[in-house]
């Protein structure tokens, strides 16, 4: 979810900015770099202490691992692997421009060319109905997915 407000945020600034509300690819893929990036001060060390809990042996409470992890790494303990997230963040970046990219394509099929139709009402053709955002965005995740991991073995 915080990936999604700053995504929004990133965009609508940016719109702002360049008074154009149709955002390309690259900088589409930029916006969703920086949203993924926003999130991980925080998100980073929730997921660590997460993954200590659940690697306690000794059921040792959330507060205790916590204090264990200040302790012996310092602040830094929470940022372990950001190295990696740097890259990884490219998988939602990627997902969101392809989405927001073939969107803006059956949009504009739909209409005239720009995305409107005299024959339908022009709620109907600047959105998406459920199932066309559905199959849309299942469809971006797995062509994010192949780009981000398709070489991981």
């Amino acid at each position: 979810a915080l990936y999604f407000f700053a995504y929004t945020f990133f965009k609508n600034g940016y719109t702002d900015l360049t008074g154009n509300s149709n955002i390309g690819a690259l900088s589409n893929l930029v916006l969703g770099c920086f949203a993924e990036w926003t999130h991980l001060p925080v998100t980073l060390p929730i997921d660590c202490v997460t993954t200590a809990i659940q690697t306690d042996d000794r059921n040792r409470g959330a507060f205790v691992l916590l204090g264990n992890i200040l302790s012996e790494k310092g602040i830094g303990g929470f940022y372990k692997g950001i190295e990696a997230y740097t890259v990884l963040c490219l998988k939602p970046a990627i997902q969101y421009t392809v989405y927001e990219q073939v969107k803006r394509i059956v949009l504009v099929a739909r209409g005239d060319g720009r995305g409107r139709s005299s024959s339908m009402s022009s709620s109907s053709s600047d959105s998406l109905t459920a199932a066309e955002a559905f199959f849309l965005g299942m469809i971006a995740r797995v062509v994010a997915t192949m780009l981000t991991y398709g070489n991981a073995k």
